[in-house]
């Protein structure tokens, strides 16, 4: 796969993400047995917001390096903070919050790995 189409996936599944986290912020509150929707969608906007960048870069010609590394970056941190964030909250979110927690850092892990292994191609 090009490195075009997994950036172009990853700004997808992100802004995807992310109106889903802003729009359904009160349900996903409910799922994750919390009060308050606030992080639901501050992550919802961030998550647009990365995604208009990723989708930028996929279709700048050619892809810049820089701004792939930064993507990169950004998704290992979100992997990091991701399982930070399940051993801090465990005892306080619900075990599909934990479970949705880490199925996202999943996809995003794996987003990171293609786009550096396809950065190293080009």
């Amino acid at each position: 796969m090009k490195l075009k189409t997994i950036l172009i996936i990853n700004a997808i599944s992100s802004g995807l993400a992310g109106v889903l986290s802003a729009g359904f912020a009160q349900e996903l509150s409910n799922l994750f047995q919390v009060n308050t929707k606030t992080p639901f969608i501050e992550i919802g906007i961030f998550l647009i917001a990365f995604a208009i960048i990723v989708f930028f870069t996929a279709f700048k010609s050619p892809i810049s390096t820089g701004l792939t590394k930064l993507i990169i970056a950004f998704d290992i941190t979100w992997v990091l903070a991701s399982i930070i964030a399940v051993i801090a909250l465990y005892s306080s979110i619900s075990i599909v919050g934990i479970l949705l927690i880490l199925t996202v850092s999943l996809w995003v892990g794996m987003m990171a790995y293609l786009q550096g292994t396809n950065l190293k191609i080009s």
